[in-house]
């Protein structure tokens, strides 16, 4: 064990669980109407409450077990069977390292959120969040970290995908599942309302700004060189892509918004992700310059052309700038085209499959969608009972 590395990996377990809670809940609460907002710190917050369970019983052993098929990890790390406090994952204590991963499974599904808020129900949100991070994210996450069939020495060959902190295993599998939801949904009954709190949208994106430097400096797993320059190009990406999105915001509509800007930042991040450990400043600074305007058009392909009601742009941003990041690697020569085009194409075919099984099979348990009286009043008070504000509209 390293003591260097396992104080900075305990710190980084911190900021990635922070991302969530309270970060992602106030960046999409305040894109909701008044009416909705708890709705969504709910959903946030049980989802992170159910994946932790999930993942200690079942996730990490599907994920990171000692089994040795390509597909997936095997049960043998049950509710962490075997693993005590002297349990090593290189430099780390195993259970810090299962710590660590837990909240990327967190926040994985968590992102689903913001495709389907103000319309959804409560129960197929929590069945369907518990189901699709067992069978879809953690079987990814054992191809992609954990020595499975599309890591170095799998069906790749030598040259394995690339994707060091999430743009195929976090950010496409949640983008496209997203999709695959709102398609399912259908549009809300009122697509005119704007964000009702810029403001709460500005603080969430701040905050996992913030958490972005555990969740691409900790996937280092060491308090290194590397982790410092993941750390810096995270910051680099996201400032640079802030500035992009504003000014092509500005270019097309003659205004750049405080929410505009925060999304940019949020392209930049999730641009930068899968190739944080494989570039430097001038590389991040182009990543993050073209994700400012790719993910903004991305944005309006979704909404006006496909005309899918990805409520708060869960492809746009996060499956787009994954897959933007991923294939970026391979340009910048860290990776091979051939590894980083193919794991993209099987996780996303992967995805769409279980995605739609997944739907399938828990609306016909648990109803999909809230009834026009529910959506109109607003989820707060109709489902959970409370509201945000006296006069929520």
């Amino acid at each position: 064990m390293n003591g260097a590395d396992t104080a900075w990996i305990i710190v980084a377990t911190a900021l990635v669980l922070f991302m969530t809670l309270p970060g992602l809940a106030l960046f999409y609460g305040g894109l909701v109407r008044a009416r909705n907002v708890l709705s969504v710190f709910m959903h946030c917050y049980a989802i992170a409450c159910l994946m932790s369970v999930l993942w200690l019983a079942l996730g990490y052993s599907i994920a990171f077990g000692g089994g040795t098929s390509g597909y997936w990890g095997g049960l043998d790390k049950m509710f962490l069977s075997g693993v005590g406090t002297d349990a090593l994952s290189g430099t780390l204590p195993e259970v810090l390292f299962f710590a660590f991963q837990m909240t990327f499974a967190i926040i994985t599904p968590a992102l689903i959120v913001g495709a389907y808020v103000e319309r959804i129900g409560f129960g197929f949100v929590l069945l369907f969040s518990g189901l699709w991070m067992l069978l879809c994210y953690a079987p990814v996450v054992h191809w992609v970290w954990g020595g499975g069939m599309l890591a170095d020495g799998g069906i790749f060959g030598e040259n394995g995908v690339k994707d060091f902190a999430g743009g195929i295993v976090v950010h496409e599998t949640a983008g496209i599942a997203a999709l695959v939801i709102a398609v399912f949904l259908g549009a809300r009954k009122n697509q005119t309302v704007p964000p009702h709190n810029p403001g709460f949208v500005m603080i969430g994106a701040a905050m996992l700004w913030v958490g972005w430097f555990g969740f691409n400096g900790g996937s280092q797993l060491a308090a290194d060189g590397g982790a410092a320059m993941a750390l810096t190009v995270t910051h680099i990406s996201a400032a640079t892509a802030s500035l992009t999105w504003a000014l092509w915001e500005r270019i097309k509509f003659g205004k750049a918004s405080l929410v505009g800007m925060v999304t940019g930042t949020i392209a930049g991040l999730a641009s930068i992700t899968p190739a944080s450990g494989f570039v430097g400043p001038v590389e991040a600074l182009i990543i993050g310059a073209v994700a400012g305007v790719l993910c903004q058009e991305a944005v309006n392909v979704i909404r006006k052309m496909l005309k899918i009601d990805d409520t708060l742009d869960v492809f746009a941003v996060h499956g787009v700038g994954g897959i933007f990041g991923t294939i970026m690697i391979a340009v910048f020569g860290a990776g091979a085209f051939a590894a980083q085009l193919g794991s993209l194409v099987i996780v996303g075919v992967f995805t769409v499959v279980v995605t739609v099984v997944l739907v399938l099979v828990v609306k016909a348990i648990t109803p999909l969608r809230v009834d026009d009286d529910t959506e109109t009043q607003g989820l707060d008070i109709t489902v959970h009972g409370e509201r945000a504000y006296d006069h929520a509209s």
